[in-house]
């Protein structure tokens, strides 16, 4: 199994290219069914879980060609199976979303449960999509497997729409919907939407293939259903959450100008926000971000919360921002109930962080980390972890990193052009 091994505190300084975005890439696989017509896509992060939704879809019966780096083809051709391979769907919850298009097209669709992060309360629910297409007509029988894993078999004749509330905000179940929707006979209306730039990005480039879609990026979206759905061309946007976790880290590591490339700063504005508040030294154009050494950092509380809040995804490498910071900061994580559980080995490192509940850390600081021997738990503690290594002294070694791999492009060799001192060890 692969690890990281890492010698902090090294001077971290120069460019960084942020690579697309990780969730609206592995939205656009499945939109592929909804068309016969080819789709090519740009800015493509080249990650395990985009990998995984390629061979989703060729399992499928589609296609994926390789045009260039970050540049790919894709194209659905007809069923091969209605069944969503098991060792696919166990190895990443995006897989989800292929449910929602193939029902649309086929009637039916056959699924075990998905995987992916296990960040809360054991397996994540899938109950709101079930809910969503029920509520347009589908029949849904679970049924257990020898092998012991729930299984969904799903039927209907034609797609409705309908009205749907949303109990719980998701934004999944925002796209995958939205996405079923497009094929739906009548008009859908999505209540209690998730407004992240990834369900804009989606919505616009359905719209550009001839959909009906009005709403994306508010909490209420309507879905004119249509007959058919043309291809094209989409550019993935860049990844927020790899933006701001990269700006935290030369936050962190305070120790020279560091250029963050390729990336939309208002997308990030919580994290703005609080950059002010804590001192970080930094500046914005309309692309890129520069964050330079600041004198002091000051300890601040943050909760997260959905979009247009501080993202779930930006708290574990928050939490690790705010070990280096002076006084006392209550971090809050309002969206999965294990995700703060990473903060046991940030502790093992020196950091002076007390669980007040599974929900709620204090980190007082700041403190001086040390390097140790860590195992990544998930896709963005994994990312928490490195960022402390490499603030750190001595050498820390990172276990299972595949975690990691699943949402960040070649992580340690753009980490070294900051001079970051990180090898992959087979």
């Amino acid at each position: 199994m692969a690890k990281f091994i890492i010698q902090g505190r090294k001077p971290l300084k120069g460019k960084i290219t942020v690579s697309g975005s990780k969730n609206a890439a592995l939205k656009i696989f499945p939109v592929s069914l909804l068309t016969q017509e080819p789709i090519r896509l740009f800015n493509v992060p080249e990650i395990e879980d985009v990998f995984r939704a390629q061979e989703m879809l060729i399992s499928l019966g589609g296609e994926v060609k390789k045009i260039k780096k970050g540049v790919y083809e894709i194209k659905f051709n007809g069923k091969k199976s209605l069944d969503m391979p098991a060792s696919l769907v166990n190895k990443f919850r995006a897989s989800i979303m292929f449910v929602g298009p193939i029902l649309a097209i086929y009637g039916k669709v056959r699924f075990p449960h998905p995987g992916g992060c296990v960040i809360g309360a054991g397996a994540r629910p899938i109950d709101l999509f079930l809910n969503g297409f029920q509520k347009m007509g589908a029949k849904v029988k679970i049924f257990r497997h020898e092998c012991g894993q729930d299984y969904y078999y799903l039927t209907v004749k034609r797609l409705r729409g309908a009205n749907i509330f949303f109990p719980k905000i998701s934004v999944t179940a925002t796209e995958s919907l939205m996405m079923t929707a497009v094929f739906a006979e009548g008009e859908t209306i999505l209540k209690n939407c998730a407004m992240e730039p990834e369900i804009v990005s989606l919505a616009e480039y359905l719209n550009s293939c001839g959909a009906k879609i009005k709403g994306a990026g508010t909490s209420t979206i309507s879905v004119k259903g249509i007959k058919k759905l043309k291809g094209g061309e989409y550019k993935i946007i860049p990844d927020r959450i790899e933006a701001g976790t990269f700006a935290m880290l030369a936050a962190a590591s305070n120790s020279g100008e560091v250029l963050i490339k390729n990336c939309q700063p208002n997308h990030l504005e919580a994290l703005w926000t609080l950059f002010d508040k804590i001192g970080v030294n930094y500046s914005l154009t309309k692309d890129s971000v520069l964050i330079k050494p600041a004198k002091k950092l000051l300890a601040c509380d943050v909760t997260t919360h959905e979009y247009p809040g501080f993202a779930t995804d930006l708290q574990s490498p928050y939490t690790v921002l705010m070990t280096q910071a002076h006084g006392s900061s209550l971090i809050h994580e309002t969206i999965y109930d294990r995700r703060l559980l990473f903060t046991d080995m940030l502790t093992q490192m020196g950091a002076n962080i007390i669980m007040a509940d599974p929900h709620r850390v204090v980190v007082n600081g700041p403190t001086k980390l040390y390097g140790r021997q860590l195992v990544s738990p998930d896709l963005r503690a994994g990312m928490a972890l490195i960022i402390a290594a490499l603030i750190a002294s001595g050498r820390t070694e990172i276990d299972n990193i595949y975690q990691i791999d699943r949402g960040y492009e070649r992580l340690d060799e753009r980490l070294r052009l900051l001079g970051a001192d990180i090898k992959r060890v087979e």
